[in-house]
């Protein structure tokens, strides 16, 4: 099983990023993090990385149900969507499946869950 789902835009990293934030809000999640990685390797290694950008998004209903559930998802959360920049000038945007990052817990309820955000971000990804 794969352990994401992706699509390669025709975009620009900052325009394939912008899509994808409005994306990810009309679809009611929010960005709790954010990591640029071409930051972090060039402060911390001195090496120049292309963009590369992990977004921490999370749908607060879902993310409220979950906790409920089991305390200790968490772990897993938020969703993290990333952005990376292609020789070509274009962007992939991949998405974690919640399905497969679940697999290890033994909680029907989180699968319900989990099969939930999975259809929400697939459809959003392929809709970019």
């Amino acid at each position: 099983m794969e352990y994401y789902f992706s699509k390669v835009l025709k975009a620009g990293f900052e325009d394939a990023e912008k899509q994808t934030v409005e994306a990810l809000k009309k679809e009611g999640f929010g960005i709790v993090s954010e990591i640029n990685m071409h930051e972090k390797f060039k402060a911390a290694l001195g090496v120049d990385f292309k963009k590369y950008k992990i977004l921490g998004a999370c749908k607060p209903s879902f993310a409220l149900k979950a906790v409920q559930m089991e305390d200790k998802v968490g772990v897993m959360l938020p969703c993290n969507v990333v952005l990376i920049e292609k020789d070509d000038g274009s962007t992939e945007v991949a998405a974690v499946d919640p399905k497969s990052s679940m697999m290890a817990i033994n909680n029907p309820g989180l699968a319900s869950i989990a099969s939930e955000v999975t259809e929400i971000l697939k459809k959003l990804i392929n809709g970019l």
